[in-house]
């Protein structure tokens, strides 16, 4: 079952609840830049994708937007190498 992502604009992070448990990407913005800083899933929700759809979802949004990002999250950033169509994104 998917949980609902949402971008938490208040604390600065993309997020879901599943199972009693928070996974998120952090971000910081600057005007049209984004910069994701970290991506945190706790251990027992790993192994299930659940940072790759907050990561799909996050730069969707990103994109809709018109946002730049900044991959500092080495999640991040491996996301995009393995997803060549959210390349644009970066600055």
């Amino acid at each position: 079952m998917d949980s609902e992502i949402v971008n938490n604009a208040a604390d600065l992070r993309y997020e879901t609840h599943v199972e009693g448990h928070t996974a998120f990407a952090a971000y910081k913005l600057h005007g049209e830049v984004i910069t994701f800083t970290h991506t945190i899933v706790p251990e027992e929700l790993g192994g299930r994708g659940i940072a790759s759809r907050l990561i799909k979802f996050a730069l969707d949004d990103v994109r809709a937007q018109g946002l730049k990002v900044i991959a500092q999250c080495p999640f991040v950033a491996a996301y995009i190498e393995k997803h060549p169509d959210y390349r644009d994104l970066l600055v």
